[in-house]
């Protein structure tokens, strides 16, 4: 190979096109939309679904733990399944944004048209249209009622009151255990909710039993 030949040969390769960061195999379920593959975390492209600890309401506005129900259906979807994933670039923590699929599916497409995430909007349209399809037919998220998880976020982060005025008991998580708080009584006001904690929101005194907290003393 003559020196002009290896130059241009060498100029090639640094001229190229990266063709993104790769990976397959079984895949471990962090949420409804991270996936975590040989300890290499992974934030599923174009789409945002319900935080863990995030719950719904239906159309009678009961409420329900819809993010961890998603999650339970995505890793049945996933088990005994090897996951391919594709992507060019990082976020803030380091997880690879990637699209995935499992048996050829695009993983996102299938969460968005069931109704099981939002199109992430403010990345991507790429699910926009799957979005209003589950929408119409109300699937999944859409049969009830359900914030957006960006917005779920910011209000974890910053201790907001309740997204729902009309559910103000407050669930506090204190060294007494998990203790929940009415309108109009001792505490009620010197306790603020921190969704980071597990603490939480509750719309009735039953809900709050339900869920394993217990009334304050007065």
């Amino acid at each position: 190979m003559t020196v002009v030949v290896r130059a241009i040969a060498v100029l090639a390769v640094f001229l190229a096109p990266a063709s993104g960061d790769a990976m397959a195999g079984f895949a471990r379920v962090v949420d409804g939309d991270i996936l975590q593959i040989s300890g290499q975390r992974v934030r599923l492209f174009g789409l945002d679904a319900p935080e863990m600890t995030q719950t719904c309401r239906t159309e009678q506005n009961v409420s329900w733990a819809c993010g961890a129900w998603i999650s339970a259906r995505l890793k049945a979807r996933l088990r005994n399944h090897r996951v391919t994933c594709e992507g060019h670039e990082k976020d803030r923590y380091g997880r690879l944004i990637a699209r995935c699929s499992v048996d050829g599916a695009d993983i996102g497409g299938w969460l968005v048209g069931n109704g099981f995430a939002f199109a992430y909007r403010r990345y991507s349209r790429a699910y926009v249209p799957a979005e209003t399809r589950a929408r119409a037919r109300e699937l999944g998220l859409w049969s009830g009622t359900a914030q957006e998880p960006a917005l779920y976020r910011h209000q974890r982060r910053r201790g907001s009151p309740s997204p729902d005025p009309g559910c103000r008991i407050k669930g506090n998580v204190s060294s007494r255990g998990k203790l929940f708080h009415l309108p109009g009584s001792r505490w009620y006001d010197r306790t603020r909710i921190s969704l980071a904690k597990g603490e939480r929101w509750f719309c009735s005194q039953q809900e709050a039993r339900r869920a394993g907290w217990r009334p304050a003393r007065v």
